[in-house]
Order: structure tokens, then sequence, then C-alpha cells
């Protein structure tokens, strides 16, 4: 943070000259005056102090925090309020001892909007990377008096949604990058080694085997195209992008993917993992049903699901149970259906879809831990098979040439 230098008087008349860190100047006047401190004069630093990675933040140029910084600021705030620690001090603390720019300039704003009368969730709510779901939360744990408590629900859920993240993206980094390899070998081969290859069957004037023209093609067209085949992967991929971008592209992609062999079940009860998760903290807030609803069909990724869940809300609002419209979606398991029953009728919803979260968070990681063990050696097999098929075709007519010779 960058530091400001100062000359003013004290309530006493007393010229005081120092320096003070803060983000701008009108932070510097406010943090004097509580100090009862008149300031006649305020230096802004030199362009060689500033600090670069705070001037990006300023600029809107720093990376943002992520869930894994929200998740720790979440619970340490928890554990200060749970301590009796009032909110401004809280806010105070945590500033100081944030390491990650962004939600340090973030909790500084936080702080000088509940200074000024605000609420937690008034504060929070103008803050970028506070989402409707993580308000509302702490806008009914401040009009409870739980908010310690609703922070310490909110941080094991956001540990959770981490949690499963990190997992599915382990599971895949290994398949990606054999993916990658075996990619750069093939391109390789092509490029490379075919034509040697090509050159040496070209002097011997021999007959060539289909399979080995099929491979010498193949590597003539990397070699002439492969600038424009860049190109237009780079081109599609950007066309794709953008298409699921658009409202239209993101609602048909989302179709797609729940119908995938391999991975549509993975998505279909990750959301629905999400949802309940989601619903069941809300639910344990205080926040009315209809509202909980709103926020989980929000929060979720895929349109399909949130437009199919969105039904749902309508039929509560109708005064229908959540049971009856939740059992008429065929990808929504009959069990969980019965379970969600139970809580309704036992008036232990939140409870019971705590439970329903669980379980199919267990069959995401199952799901995730059988995909991964039958990706893995699928993908070898397969770009084994082409790096054999190509050099079986390179060397197939040097083993003819050698059996005619031998004849």
């Amino acid at each position: 943070m960058p530091k400001f230098k100062y000359v003013g008087f004290t309530s006493d008349g007393k010229k005081v000259e120092a320096s003070i860190e803060s983000d701008s100047e009108k932070d510097v006047r406010k943090q004097l005056r509580r100090q009862n401190i008149r300031a006649t004069k305020i230096m802004a630093p030199s362009i060689l102090e500033v600090d670069l990675g705070q001037f990006l933040v300023e600029k809107g140029l720093a990376r943002p925090f992520g869930r894994a910084e929200l998740m720790r600021f979440t619970r340490q705030l928890s554990i200060l309020i749970n301590a009796g620690v009032p909110i401004l001090e809280c806010m105070e603390i945590l500033h100081k001892q944030e390491q990650n720019l962004v939600l340090k300039k973030v909790v500084k704003n936080i702080s000088m909007q509940v200074e000024e009368g605000k609420s937690l969730f008034e504060s929070m709510s103008q803050q970028p990377g506070f989402d409707k779901l993580y308000c509302a939360l702490v806008k009914a744990g401040e009009a409870a008096g739980i908010l310690d408590t609703i922070l310490v629900k909110l941080a094991e859920f956001l540990e959770k949604a981490e949690k499963l993240k990190k997992q599915v993206k382990s599971a895949l980094t290994y398949p990606v990058i054999v993916v990658i390899v075996g990619i750069l070998v093939i391109f390789g081969l092509m490029t490379f080694v075919v034509p040697q290859f090509v050159a040496i069957l070209k002097d011997s004037n021999q007959e060539i085997p289909w399979v080995t023209q099929v491979v010498m093609d193949v590597s003539a067209f990397f070699q002439n195209y492969t600038l424009l085949l860049i190109a237009g992967l780079v081109a599609g991929a950007m066309l794709f992008v953008n298409f699921i971008k658009t409202k239209e592209g993101k609602a048909e992609w989302d179709k797609l993917t729940m119908k995938a062999p391999l991975f549509g079940m993975l998505i279909i009860k990750g959301n629905l993992g999400s949802f309940t998760r989601t619903l069941a903290t809300m639910l344990s807030a205080g926040v009315p049903i209809i509202d909980s609803l709103e926020i989980c069909i929000e929060t979720l990724d895929n349109t399909q699901i949130a437009k199919d869940l969105t039904k749902v809300r309508k039929a509560v609002i109708e005064g229908k149970s959540i049971t009856e419209p939740l059992s008429r979606i065929e990808y929504f398991p009959p069990l969980v259906t019965q379970m969600i029953k139970v809580g309704e009728a036992t008036g232990n919803l939140d409870t019971m879809l705590l439970k329903v979260a669980d379980v199919f968070e267990e069959e995401v990681e199952e799901l995730v831990t059988n995909l991964t063990k039958l990706i893995e050696p699928l993908i070898l097999v397969v770009l084994g098979g082409i790096i054999g098929f190509v050099l079986i075709a390179m060397y197939l007519p040097i083993f003819m040439s050698a059996g005619g010779v031998s004849e």
C-alpha cells in the first residue's frame, strides 16, 4: 500500500509531519480525522514509491480473488465474530493480515462503509467477489443475530465446493497431459520422421502399400498446411467459445453435455449436489424457501437444470410441496426425492437436504474415480495405436523389400 506524507496539526495545536499508508488521499484525510489531526498538506507518493501490485489493483488489472481466498476470509471472520470482536475491528485485523491485494482492497472498502453506518450485508453486496448467495446468508445472519454461525456454514459450504473442484481438476490433469504429449509426439512423427522415410522409399522405386501411402499423405498435409490448420483450430475454438457465451449457445451446450456418455451424470449430480447443499444452507439460515430456491437456481452453472428447477420454484409458489415437482424431473433420483419428502413431513428439510448433498457428492467422487480409471487406459490405447500404426506403415515397405531380397 502506498505511503502518503502529510503535514498537520493536532487538536492541541501541535504540528506533526509523518507518513501514513492508504489507498487514496481521501482515505488519508479520513484516517487523520479519526486521529484528531487537521491536515494542511498531503503529498502523494512518487512514481518510484508506488507499489506495482497496488497500482494494478487500483486500475482493475490484478487477478480477482477466488474461492480459496474467500473461504479463508470467511473462516477468519467467523472466528473473530464468535470471539466477540466488533465488526469494524474484525475488518481492520483482516485487512492488515490479508496477502491478496484485491481482497485487501475489498476488505478496506467494506470497513469504510461499515464505519459510515452501513450493515455488513450492504457493504459486501457493493463489492466484487461476494455473490447473491453469500450476501443473502450474511443478511439472514445479521437479522437473526447468528452471523458467526452463518459464516461457519458459509465457510463449510465453500470448502466443500472447493474440495470437489480440486478433485475433478486433479483427476483430469493426468489425462490432459497425456493427450497433449501424445498429440505433440504424433505431430513430430508426421512432420519430421515420416518425411525421412518418404525420401528413402522414393529412392528405392518400390511399390508402396496403401497403409504407407495414407500416412505419407497425412504427413504431406501436416507439412503443407500446419499454419493453416493451427489458424483453423484457433478460429474454431474462438467461435465455439463465443457461441457458448450466448444464451442460446449455452443452453444447447448444456443439453449436449448432460447427454454425454461419460460426463453427463457427473455434470448432473455435481449440479444437483451444489443445489441441495446451497438450499440446505439457505433454509438453515432462516431464508424463506421461495427466496432460497431463487438464489440456488441463480448459482447453478447448467442452464437446463436451472430451467427445470425454476418449474419447481413456480410449483412451490402455487402452494405445492417441493417433492411433487422434483419427482417429475427424470434425472432426479427417486430415492433422493423420497428423502426430501421425509424431510418435509418431519420439518427437517434442511437437515435432509444436507444428507442428500452428501449422497450426491459421494456419487460424484465415485464417478470421478471411475472415469479416471476408464479414461487413462483408453487414451493410452488410442495414442499408442496411432503411433504404432504410423511406425508399422513406415517400416512395412522395408520389411517387404527385405522379404523380396531374401527370396
